[in-house]
């Protein structure tokens, strides 16, 4: 296991789920594009407050970032990258927002198990 490598990957996967570029991430994050090409791609050992600006920029639980799934085959790779896609469109939602989304879900959800 080559952690920094995971770590890089995950970081891109979130990049990509919120359809930002490593420029973007890199604005968001106060950080320069090139650096964060080198963290996606596992060549730099970041330290803990690099990993929390880039947490701080995605908006989303530190967990998320090391969210990795080891010897994922593709249907699992599609299902993470929706997820993340979900994750990060909602992250910067309010609470108010956020449950009302959590609601509709359910609705939706139940109307799909009535099937």
């Amino acid at each position: 296991m080559n952690l920094p490598v995971l770590v890089g990957d995950r970081i891109k996967a979130l990049r990509k789920a919120k359809g930002w570029t490593q420029e973007q991430l890199a604005e968001f994050a106060s950080l320069h594009y090139s650096y964060i090409g080198g963290v996606e791609r596992g060549d730099r050992n970041i330290p803990l407050e690099t990993l929390e600006k880039i947490i701080a920029a995605f908006q989303v639980p530190p967990m998320e970032l090391f969210r990795i799934e080891l010897q994922a085959d593709e249907l699992s790779q599609a299902r993470r990258a929706a997820i993340d896609e979900h994750l990060t469109m909602i992250s910067n939602r309010t609470l108010k927002e956020i449950e009302t989304l959590n609601k509709i879900n359910k609705d939706i959800l139940a109307a799909i198990d009535l099937k």
